[in-house]
């Protein structure tokens, strides 16, 4: 199978199919590098919903997508074979059924030893994940970019929602909390106890003051390396500030820019990186699509990160 994308010179980017960077489709055991993955569920989100929409949106955008990275000074289409797989079958109605869904789908994927990057849906699509990368690779290092901590208690009763994927990825002991890494984090919160659990365990939380006060450098100066064990990057588009990313289900003012973000994920020092994923971008309240062109851009940092690694 070529593993090339369509080139924007033999075919219009707004014409064609639209797969992921214009890939082509392939099954789970083909033999490609790293697997593009829709989760197209959005039953966890707390406020606005339409993250369901999202892997359709961000395939139609990343027809804008290139390959060669002038930083790095690499194409990850050279280094990488990549292709699109299609979505996860979430159902709607129940989230319960959509995270065996999602695990059995990516436990399909560990047992042909791919990486992939994964295309939300809301936050809470990240637990299930996580549950098949540990089984295939142990307790994780997590790079987590978003607003919010994600460590919340449970919300109307229910455990499994978008603000507590991290609680129980932790609990759940997916993670090494030492090896998690937060990054955007700002308030407002609900009360000072949503504090109390990454600090009980010992989790960094960096805050968008951590960064502007001290100034971008530094705080790239500063960021801890992941030379050793399976790394992980999951990142929500609400980390951007909503001038930057609107479409999303929790906006909060006070955000990163996109080119904080850029900069951050370049800087990013990882050894060994096994998958990723951009959640949380609601089409619906997207203004001019700039917030799925804002997760096609992180989904090129990803790519590069790993082919830096290839």
């Amino acid at each position: 199978m070529d593993f090339t994308p369509v080139s924007g010179r033999d075919m219009p980017r707004f014409a064609g199919i639209k797969t992921f960077f214009r890939l082509p489709i392939a099954p789970v055991d083909a033999a490609y590098d790293v697997g593009l993955v829709g989760v197209p569920f959005d039953g966890g989100a707390s406020y606005r919903p339409g993250a369901r929409f999202a892997p359709s949106k961000v395939r139609e955008v990343s027809s804008l997508g290139r390959g060669y990275h002038m930083t790095r000074e690499l194409n990850w289409v050279e280094r990488l074979k990549v292709a699109d797989l299609g979505d996860v079958a979430a159902v709607p109605v129940s989230g319960e059924e959509t995270y065996r869904r999602i695990e059995t789908f990516f436990d399909a994927l560990m047992a042909h030893d791919k990486r992939f990057i994964a295309v939300g849906g809301d936050h809470s699509t990240t637990l299930p994940v996580l549950r098949a990368v540990a089984r295939k690779h142990g307790r994780l290092n997590i790079i987590h970019f978003d607003a919010h901590l994600d460590t919340y208690p449970a919300a109307w009763g229910q455990e499994y929602h978008h603000g507590a994927f991290m609680r129980h990825v932790i609990d759940e002991g997916l993670a090494d909390p030492a090896g998690v890494l937060q990054i955007g984090i700002r308030g407002p919160l609900a009360t000072g106890d949503d504090l109390d659990f990454t600090r009980v365990n010992g989790v960094t939380v960096t805050t968008v003051d951590d960064l502007r006060i001290g100034g971008l450098e530094a705080f790239i100066a500063r960021l801890p390396a992941f030379p050793d064990g399976p790394t992980y990057i999951t990142f929500d588009i609400d980390c951007l500030d909503p001038a930057f990313a609107p479409g999303t289900g929790t906006p909060v003012p006070g955000g990163l820019t996109t080119y904080e973000v850029q900069r951050i994920l370049r800087a990013l020092k990882i050894g060994n990186l096994v998958g990723g994923d951009v959640v949380e971008v609601s089409p619906p309240y997207d203004v001019s699509d700039i917030t799925a062109l804002a997760a096609v851009d992180v989904m090129f940092e990803m790519l590069a990160q790993m082919a830096t690694r290839a």
